[in-house]
């Protein structure tokens, strides 16, 4: 089950979700949208960079997270799937707490980027049970972008 921006307001004051910091503003219907903290790009970290054409490109999230038993999913926002980013997210496990580092892919004009711009929204979705080995990985706690 997907929850909804009610749900995830419920879950937060419960303790299920953690997301910090949390602006209200973020959240959307089915989600809540994350912002860039830093840009890494030609092996620097940035809090702004223009993004060249076909060019490769990663970013860490600002908001620190903590799904507990939930997953997630991370959907681009289309604003810049419109601009022509292309990003690969995986699924965020239950059990999963810290900052996201996501990657993409500009494949169309140059395109700036900065932090605080909301760039991707994280979907929480309920398990039917709580699961037997809950994440608890090398990426587990991360803070600004880890590519390892």
């Amino acid at each position: 089950m997907i929850l909804s921006d009610r749900d995830i307001k419920k879950a937060i004051a419960k303790g299920e979700i953690f997301i910090e910091p949390f602006n209200e503003k973020n959240l959307t219907p089915n989600g809540y949208d994350l912002t860039i903290n830093e840009i890494f790009i030609d092996g620097e970290r940035k809090k702004e960079a223009n993004i060249p054409p076909l060019k490769w490109f990663a970013i860490s999230t600002k908001e620190y997270i903590k799904v507990g038993n939930m997953a997630a999913q991370l959907w681009i926002r289309s604003t810049y799937a419109r601009k022509g980013i292309m990003a690969s997210f995986g699924k965020v496990d239950a059990g999963f707490e810290g900052c996201l580092t996501l990657s993409g892919f500009n494949s169309k004009d140059e395109i700036n980027l900065k932090q605080g711009e909301r760039f991707c929204q994280i979907v929480f979705e309920r398990l039917s049970s709580e699961p037997l080995k809950p994440y608890n990985g090398k990426y587990k706690g991360q803070m600004g972008i880890r590519l390892e």
